[in-house]
């Protein structure tokens, strides 16, 4: 009677354990399915799009810096038409398009964001892209006065935003993995 006893306990023992390592790696899945959707739908797109905009940016202001080193925009003396057309063309081509994308992406999937709350970085990327579309408009009414979006780009809060979350993601993700830096 006691080995048989023995027995069922170790059976029932070894069921348990079975089972709690497959809810446990079920769980592991799931957190691995999550954060890879995460970075393929959300935090990489983001990522890469605000990087990329953030270097034709730069490259911008390098290649159209005043003789002193300064960006136009940036400077005491106020644009020029011919530095006020070029910007028209470098913000509809690349500019407007890259933070459209962006903006896109946050409406799309809000639902893979970490925070349980919408950031209020990405709340004001959004808001400046609206602004932007206002003044692309009317640049296409032929009205040239404004030439930046009413809302300020968040360019550092964003870059820092992006850059540790998507960070910390792909760290997540290299554990769930077993893959250790």
């Amino acid at each position: 009677m006691g080995t048989v006893i023995t027995t069922v306990g170790l059976a029932f023992v070894g069921y348990l354990a079975t089972y709690v390592n497959g809810l446990r790696l079920a769980q592991r899945q799931a957190r691995l399915t999550r954060v890879n959707q995460q970075l393929s739908d959300f935090y990489g797109p983001l990522f890469a799009l605000m990087e990329a905009n953030s270097r034709a940016y730069d490259a911008f202001c390098e290649r159209y810096a005043r003789p002193d080193g300064v960006h136009p925009f940036d400077h005491d003396v106020p644009p020029t038409e011919e530095e006020l057309a070029e910007w028209r063309i470098w913000a509809t081509t690349v500019f407007l398009p890259n933070i459209q994308k962006m903006r896109d992406v946050i409406v799309a999937k809000a639902d893979l964001l970490i925070e349980e709350e919408m950031p209020p970085v990405l709340l004001a990327l959004c808001a400046h892209v609206s602004g932007y579309e206002i003044t692309a408009a009317r640049w296409a009414a032929g009205e040239f006065a404004a030439y930046k979006s009413v809302i300020q780009y968040p360019g550092p809060e964003l870059r820092e935003y992006t850059t540790t979350r998507f960070a910390r993601l792909k760290k997540q993700q290299a554990s769930l993995l077993g893959r250790r830096r």
